[in-house]
């Protein structure tokens, strides 16, 4: 179950049949253990309460019908055939759509945007944003309140997918466990089911730190051997009770059902669109494997495995006339396997709750890259799987929650109302999102995505409304859930939005900084300052306070610049943005650090290794730069020109694989003026993008780097390659003199005359949020020992 085979669908091997039938294979434990459950519980939250089982057979036959056209017209015709489409470079998901619709429209609500972002390799679009000219999409970037009403419909969303992750371990474990009752009395399953549920929801939540790669190689074998098991007892219900059960697949047993059973039928759909559970699962994992590997998994094996079941268990209903209460999975179950079947259910219950639980780590982790979400601890399992992740508290909050709902409801009628409206809420989410992926991103007519909204919407509503009756009975609990997690997220991303604002309109001018010396008191001790701020230009307001109340800092000065970009991943050689702030003697540098919204930060060792090579690459490239214009330029002319761009030009800097090209070769890309050269007979060289100021022109340059100072002692002896040996001892020196990281630490407060709204959320809510969630030093991994917090008032 390794997912980095989900990469070689983007290589040579994209059309290996045998790589296609492996990732289909590994995909029935990751996407499909929630959906492959759902026969478990369907049938008897559907009479729970609302129809009862007559003695016609039109009440079991209509479910089924029902059962059959809701898993073909949603899972099947939306997810698989459609929906899957719209990936943004192979990823899936709500932030995946969301991601993919900022990028062809300016929607983003994400502070320090830049023109380089969009030279990304992985900002990908179908056509140049000129070319569409679409009336949704400029009515959507000219009204600012559209993009806000965007983010709150992602993030409802994001909510119901945690909400989900309450529930669905919750129900998944207890109808699988609720088999006792077959074969025990009802005074002793009583009080057997319960604390068995909570005893598996604790053990579940408690390996989780280890990481699902542990045990994953268990999961797909799991899976399909419980399909293979429900798909057998399905065809062997079918020709021992009701070989002619078929027939009530025809949509027409639908409009009987419906006729008969009136508002009690419609309101008992809220039990039938749990045969759906877990469909989203399809979309949110496609980036651990591939578009055809997840099509022909669900099309050949899970769905035709789910039909059967279902089928079967209506064909033994309708010869069994069993009082609604009595109506389980396991009566259909032949007493000789019953026990083996139960460990089964039980087993693939785990698989289910165990997908759920990754992606609410996952979907997590994207609301925090986007400043959506407080800070908290994420640990990545994995070094060779991308993308295994666990937070604690999220964890241990998930595992509290999952034993209150099971405690608190006691059956699975309760569940299965809450259960429901959470998935269907997604699901809502998920089709307007893709309707304007259809009409923004894919510059189809607004009829095509029209229909597509209309048709599936219709259907989905149906079923939200039915769950929506269900609001006393369990189906409060999604929605008192989502209500508390968007109150903390929005107040989370406005007060982090202000906080920016707050900064660019009192960053310090560069002028400034370049005052700053010994007449003036300050000193310039040894290491390197890593000044950690969330602008992309301009000196922090935090560290003019630092310096005020510190007349010194460091020899080598470093403002960093940790961002998110709209786009699942940032490759490492393009995630290094770096320039100088001021001359070079001043030692000054701006590093912007890009990462995906699915991308997991680095830990602290690394990324300041890394850092300074990115640096010291910089160093090189920059004095290459300038000996270039040496040779070509007069020396006044080069004077003028460096010291009027140097602090503005931003270069990325990354190490690829680099053999066989011809030694000068022109590149197209997006932007003009782009030329490349390079260099055939070396192994690795230094790929940088020159990024002018006002982001009009863009240079790609390869170059070679030799570290054997005695290859061009001519080279060295000049001016300036002195100059540069100087700026490299410098950087090495401070380094081994140590690394001080110096943070902002923010008190927010509303300003006087603010809305008594905006003073609770901004002076109580935010920072209560604040002092009780990690702080960015945790986040960020830096180790206590090299911390600096700088004391900071926002008055927003």
């Amino acid at each position: 179950m390794d997912p980095e085979y989900g990469k070689c669908w983007d290589t040579s091997k994209k059309n290996s049949w045998k790589t296609i039938l492996l990732l289909a294979y590994q995909s029935l434990g990751v996407v499909y253990g929630d959906l492959s459950i759902s026969p478990l519980y369907v049938y008897k939250s559907t009479f729970a309460e609302d129809i009862q089982h007559s003695e016609t057979n039109e009440e079991i036959f209509g479910a089924l019908s029902f059962v059959f056209w809701t898993l073909t017209l949603v899972p099947l015709f939306k997810y698989v055939f459609v929906v899957l489409r719209a990936d943004d470079n192979g990823e899936g998901g709500t932030f995946a759509l969301y991601s993919l619709i900022c990028r062809h429209a300016k929607v983003s609500l994400l502070p320090n945007r830049q023109i380089a972002d969009e030279a990304l390799s992985t900002y990908i679009m179908e056509q140049p944003p000129e070319r569409n000219s679409s009336r949704v999409k400029k009515l959507l970037e000219k009204y600012k309140a559209l993009h806000t009403a965007l983010l709150i419909v992602v993030l409802l969303g994001t909510c119901m997918v945690i909400g989900d992750g309450v529930l669905t371990p919750a129900i998944s474990v207890f109808s699988a466990v609720s088999g006792l009752e077959v074969s025990m009395s009802k005074k002793h399953h009583q009080y057997a089911v319960i604390p068995i549920t909570c005893f598996i929801l604790v053990c579940l939540f408690a390996l989780q730190h280890y990481g699902t790669h542990r045990v994953g190689f268990l999961f797909a074998p799991i899976v399909l051997t419980w399909l293979l098991c429900i798909s057998t007892l399905g065809l062997y219900n079918i020709f021992k009770w009701n070989p002619h059960v078929y027939k009530a697949l025809s949509p027409y047993y639908m409009f009987r059902f419906l006729k008969k059973t009136r508002i009690s039928g419609w309101m008992s759909l809220g039990g039938i669109l749990l045969c759906i559970t877990g469909s989203e699962a399809m979309f949110a994992d496609l980036g651990h494997f591939s578009y055809a590997a997840i099509q022909i998994a669900f099309t050949f094996l899970v769905y035709p495995a789910l039909i059967l079941a279902y089928m079967g268990q209506a064909a033994y209903l309708s010869y069994h006339h069993h009082p609604s209460h009595e109506i389980s999975f396991y009566v259909s179950v032949p007493e000789q396997v019953r026990w083996p079947v139960l460990v089964l259910a039980i087993l693939a219950s785990v698989v289910g709750s165990q997908a759920i639980i990754s992606g609410t780590f996952s979907i997590i982790n994207q609301s925090q890259s986007l400043g959506c979400f407080p800070r908290v601890k994420v640990v990545h399992t994995s070094d060779k799987i991308h993308g295994q992740i666990y937070i604690p508290e999220i964890n241990w909050i998930l595992m509290i929650l999952c034993i209150v709902v099971t405690i608190g409801f006691r059956d699975t009628k309760h569940m299965g109302n809450a259960s429901g409206l959470a998935v269907m809420s997604v699901m809502l989410v998920t089709t307007c999102l893709t309707s304007l992926v259809i009409m923004v991103c894919w510059h189809k007519p607004p009829i095509i995505a029209l229909c597509f909204l209309l048709f599936f919407g219709s259907v989905e509503l149906l079923y939200f409304s039915a769950s929506l009756t269900k609001f006393r009975e369990g189906a409060w609990l999604p929605i008192l859930l989502a209500l508390f997690l968007m109150t903390i997220m929005l107040v989370w991303h406005y007060a982090t939005i202000k906080k920016y604002e707050y900064d660019l309109h009192n960053k310090v001018s560069l002028e400034w900084l370049l005052a700053l010396g010994p007449s003036l008191g300050i000193a310039r001790v040894p290491g390197i300052g890593l000044v950690f701020t969330d602008l992309t230009s301009g000196i922090p307001a935090n560290f003019s306070r630092f310096v005020t109340n510190l007349p010194a800092f460091h020899r080598i000065l470093v403002f960093v610049c940790i961002k998110s970009v709209p786009v699942p991943h940032v490759p490492c050689a393009e995630r290094y943005l770096v320039g100088r702030v001021g001359p070079a003697n001043h030692r000054s540098y701006r590093c912007i650090v890009r990462y995906g919204y699915r991308d997991v930060h680095q830990d602290v060792d690394s990324f300041e290794s890394e850092l300074v090579e990115k640096l010291a690459d910089f160093i090189r490239y920059d004095w290459y730069r300038s000996r270039t214009r040496v040779s070509n330029l007069s020396a006044e002319d080069d004077d003028s020109n460096s010291n009027e761009s140097a602090s503005h030009r931003l270069t990325v800097i990354g190490t690829i694989g680099f053999s066989g090209m011809p030694a000068y070769e022109i590149e197209e890309t997006l932007q003009p003026a782009s030329v490349s050269v390079g260099f055939p007979t070396v192994e690795s060289v230094r790929d940088v993008i020159e990024m002018e100021p006002m982001g009009v022109n863009q240079r790609r340059v390869r170059f070679a780097i030799d570290d054997d100072d005695d290859d061009d002692e001519n080279e060295t002896r000049s001016d300036v390659g002195v100059q540069m040996q100087e700026e490299l001892e410098d950087l090495y020196a401070a380094r081994q003199s140590g690394t001080a990281f110096i943070l902002g630490h923010s008190h927010v407060r509303a300003k006087r005359g603010s809305s008594l709204i905006k003073r609770m959320a901004v002076n109580y809510g935010y920072n209560f949020l604040r002092r009780n969630c990690r702080g960015p030093d945790v986040a960020l991994k830096v180790p206590p020992v090299s911390l600096l917090e700088v004391g900071m008032v926002y008055v927003v």
